[in-house]
C-alpha cells in the first residue's frame, strides 16, 4: 500500500510480527513492509462499542467548542475523513457509530444504547465543499458507505443499505452466470489421476518413477512448492472468509441461494489443490543418495494445521464489494504462481509435477474469470462503491492467504525479526515464481479488465480513487526497481540473505 488505507487503523492493528531491516518487500509482503495508517492512540477493549463523539470544531479560536461543524466549514473530503470512513490525520474513537448522514453534513452522532462516557474527535476546517446539488438527482449513495462499527481493532459491516441492495439485486444474475465457471465433479481432474494409483499391481514401480522425476528439485524450489501446498491446504479458513460476507453468506451451511451455492462448490474445486500436491509431496519422500534434499512432512503438516487455527485477515469489513475485489487479484496471483511452479518443474525435468501444477493454475484462471465478473457487475449497478472499494484494497495491500504461516520455528532459529511467511515470499520472488512486478502486472491487468479510466463516476472521493488506480501499478514497479537494485548491491557486496526451513529438515536457502 502507498499512502493511508481509507479509515486510519487503531493502534493495536499495527502490530505487526518484527520484520529485521535486512529484509526486502517482495510482491507477497508488500501491505506488511508499506503500509502507513495513521496512528490512534485509543485503547480498545475488543468489544462492539457504541459512543457519543463530542466533536470539536478547531477553526475557530483556541479553546472553542461546540456539539456540531459548520458544514461550510468542511470539504467534502474532509467530512469524510472526520466522519472516520476515509484516511486522515484526525484520529477516531474506537466503537464509535457514526450514521452514514454523518458524511455530508458531520453533526453529533449519539446512539439510543450508547454508554455514558463520550469521547472527541478532532478535525481541521477546510474550504466550502461542492453543494450537494451537484449530485445526480437519483443518487443514492454507495455500497461502502455504511456506519462506521469497530470490534476491537477491526472495521466490521461497512456494507451500506445501497450496497446491501446492490448485492440483493445480484442474485439472480449470480444464479445464472456463476455456474458456468465451474465444474462438475463427473468433469473435474482428481487427486488420484496424477498419482500413483495404489490399487495397480505396480504402484512401487510408479511411485518409484515419481521420486526419480522429482530428483533433481533444488532446495529453493522445494520451499516455495511446500508453501503454495500448505496455502492451497488452509482452504477452511477461505470458506470461512467467504461466509462472513453480509448478504452473500451462507446462512446454514446449504443455503439453496446462488451465492451459497457458488461458495461450496467453489470450495470443492479448490479442494483438490491442496489434497493432490500434499499427496505428490508424501509419495515423492526420499529416493537414493537424494535423501537429503526432500520434504519434513511432519513440520509441513504441523505448519498446516497451526494456519488453520490463526485464520487470515485481508481486512474485508464483512463486506462483498472489498472481498470480491481481494478473491479477482488473489485468484490471478495464485495462477500465475503455480504456473510458474509448472514451468520450472519442467525445466527440472519433473513433468508429472509440471502436468498437476498446470492444471491447478488453469482451475484458478477460472476462478479468476468468475470473481472478475462479479466485480464488473458491482462497477455497472454501484460504480463509485466498486471504484472506493478496488482503491481501498489497492491501498491495504493484497495480502496472501498463507500470511500468518508459522511452524513453530523459522523465527528462533533464523534470529530476531525473522518471519516464515516474509522469507517464503522473498524465496518465491527469487526464482521468478511470485513478484513484485506480477503484483504491479496484476493491478494494471484489473484496471484494464475494468475499464477504469472510462467507469463514470458521481462523488469526489470516488474520482481521486479512480486517478489513484490509474497511477498504482507505476508505483509498485518503481518499488520493484529498488527492490532489484537493493538485491543487486547487496550480492556485489556478498550481503546476500539465507534462512533456513523446517520443511526441508532445516537446510539454508538464499533469499535474493
Amino acid at each position: 500500500m502507498l499512502g493511508a488505507s481509507r479509515w486510519a487503523q487503531p493502534a493495536a492493528a499495527l502490530q505487526h510480527p518484527a520484520v529485521s531491516s535486512a529484509m526486502r518487500p517482495t510482491a507477497w509482503t508488500l501491505r506488511r513492509l508499506i503500509q502507513h495508517p495513521s496512528p490512534c492512540p485509543v485503547t480498545h477493549n475488543g468489544n462492539l462499542a457504541f459512543a457519543r463523539a463530542k466533536l470539536v470544531n478547531v477553526s475557530g479560536s483556541s479553546g472553542s467548542s461546540g456539539s456540531s461543524i459548520s458544514q461550510t466549514n468542511l470539504t467534502s473530503t474532509a467530512a469524510r475523513i472526520h466522519s472516520g470512513s476515509s484516511a486522515g490525520p484526525a484520529s477516531r474513537v474506537a466503537g464509535l457509530i457514526l450514521p452514514p448522514g454523518v458524511r455530508s453534513a458531520p453533526v453529533v452522532a449519539t446512539a439510543a444504547a450508547a454508554p455514558a462516557a463520550a469521547a472527541e474527535v478532532v478535525v481541521s476546517a477546510g474550504s466550502s465543499p461542492a453543494p450537494e446539488a451537484s449530485l445526480p438527482g437519483g443518487y443514492r449513495g454507495h455500497g461502502l458507505d455504511g456506519p462506521v462499527l469497530w470490534l476491537g481493532n477491526q472495521r466490521v459491516h461497512s456494507l451500506s443499505d445501497r450496497g446491501r441492495e446492490v448485492m440483493q439485486s445480484m442474485s439472480n444474475w449470480a444464479g445464472k452466470e456463476l455456474p458456468r465457471y465451474l465444474k462438475s465433479a463427473e468433469r473435474s481432474w482428481q487427486p488420484a489421476d496424477l498419482l500413483p494409483d495404489s490399487a495397480s499391481p505396480d504402484f512401487f514401480d510408479q511411485v518409484a518413477a515419481l521420486r526419480a522425476a522429482s530428483a533433481n528439485l533444488p532446495n529453493d524450489y522445494l520451499v516455495v512448492l511446500v508453501g503454495d501446498m500448505v496455502t492451497e491446504e488452509a482452504l477452511p479458513s477461505y470458506m470461512n472468509m467467504l461466509n462472513t460476507l453480509d448478504e452473500t453468506r451462507d446462512e446454514t451451511g446449504a443455503s439453496d441461494t446462488p451465492w451459497a451455492h457458488w461458495t461450496r462448490h467453489w470450495t470443492a474445486e479448490e479442494n483438490r489443490h491442496g489434497d493432490v500436491l500434499n499427496k505428490y509431496l508424501y509419495l515423492s519422500g526420499r529416493w537414493g543418495t537424494r535423501a537429503a534434499r526432500w520434504v519434513d512432512m511432519h513440520s509441513v503438516e504441523s505448519t498446516i494445521q497451526r494456519l488453520i487455527g490463526r485464520g487470515l485477515d485481508p481486512k474485508l469489513e464483512n463486506n462483498p464489494y472489498l472481498c470480491f475485489v481481494y478473491t479477482s487479484f488473489q485468484e490471478r496471483a495464485t495462477r500465475i504462481s503455480h504456473g510458474n511452479t509448472a514451468r520450472l518443474a519442467q525445466y527440472h525435468g519433473d513433468l508429472p509435477l509440471a502436468k498437476l501444477t498446470g492444471l491447478i493454475a488453469s482451475d484458478e484462471a477460472r476462478h479468476e474469470a468468475a470473481y472478475t465478473a462479479i466485480v464488473d457487475e458491482i462497477f455497472v449497478r454501484d460504480p463509485d462503491g466498486a471504484m472506493l472499494a478496488f482503491a481501498d484494497m489497492m491501498r491495504k495491500g493484497i495480502v496472501m492467504p498463507a500470511h500468518f504461516v508459522d511452524d513453530d520455528w523459522h523465527s528462533q532459529a533464523n534470529g530476531k525479526g525473522s518471519n516464515l511467511f516474509v522469507d517464503y515470499a522473498a524465496v518465491a520472488d527469487a526464482i521468478g515464481v511470485y513478484t513484485t512486478n506480477d503484483y504491479a502486472d496484476i493491478i494494471e491487468h484489473l484496471v484494464k479488465r475494468w475499464d477504469i479510466g472510462n467507469v463514470k463516476v458521481v462523488t469526489g472521493e470516488a474520482a481521486e480513487a479512480q486517478a489513484y488506480l490509474i497511477k498504482h501499478s507505476e508505483r509498485i514497479r518503481r518499488l520493484a526497481d529498488l527492490q532489484m537494485e537493493r538485491r543487486m548491491r547487496d550480492r556485489k557486496r556478498g550481503k546476500g540473505r539465507t534462512a533456513a526451513f523446517s520443511w526441508i529438515f532445516k537446510r539454508e536457502v538464499a533469499l535474493g
